[in-house]
């Protein structure tokens, strides 16, 4: 059974705002702000959300646009929150000639979501990624740190790794 896709609302604590007023006021004046507020904005929310990308823009005095503009640049930001599980299938050449892709169009069938999205529960995150340098077992996932190679694609094998999580 296939969970449902989710779209997680907003739940920043007052603690996070006044960290994040605290960061921006540490860099009140700097030319270049922008990059370390979004990284410490990231630390603090895990991800960057609408919400905190009008907090920042608001609080720095710079266009809401510029902010969103670098938020998606750059792939270290997400605009998505992360599950307490964060899979990532490698999508890069060597893995990719091996069945990536058919290891990660099953992993949303298994899920129920696409690339950037987290189960209903909070549990799993799905993204893709180009390269970890674990060419020689590809086809390659990581489940957090934990990386499993040399996979087929099958779903029963997938629905094992999953099921080592499910707890």
């Amino acid at each position: 059974m296939a969970l449902k896709k989710c779209v997680v609302p907003f739940q920043g604590t007052a603690e996070q705002e006044k960290a994040l007023k605290a960061t921006i006021a540490e860099h009140s004046g700097d030319k270049g702000a922008l990059m370390p507020v979004l990284q410490k904005a990231q630390e603090i929310y895990g991800y960057l959300p609408i919400e905190v990308q009008t907090m920042i823009s608001e609080e720095m005095g710079i266009p809401l646009e510029k902010v969103y503009g670098v938020s998606t640049f750059y792939a270290q930001f997400s605009l998505n929150p992360k599950g307490k599980y964060r899979i990532s299938v490698c999508l890069g050449t060597a893995c990719y000639v091996k069945g990536s892709g058919d290891v990660f169009n099953t992993l949303q069938k298994i899920l129920g979501i696409n690339a950037g999205e987290i189960t209903p529960d909070g549990k799993f995150s799905l993204e893709d990624c180009r390269c970890i340098g674990a060419c020689g077992l590809a086809p390659v996932l990581t489940v957090n740190d934990d990386v499993y190679g040399r996979l087929t694609g099958d779903e029963q094998e997938l629905k094992d790794i999953l099921a080592k999580y499910a707890e």
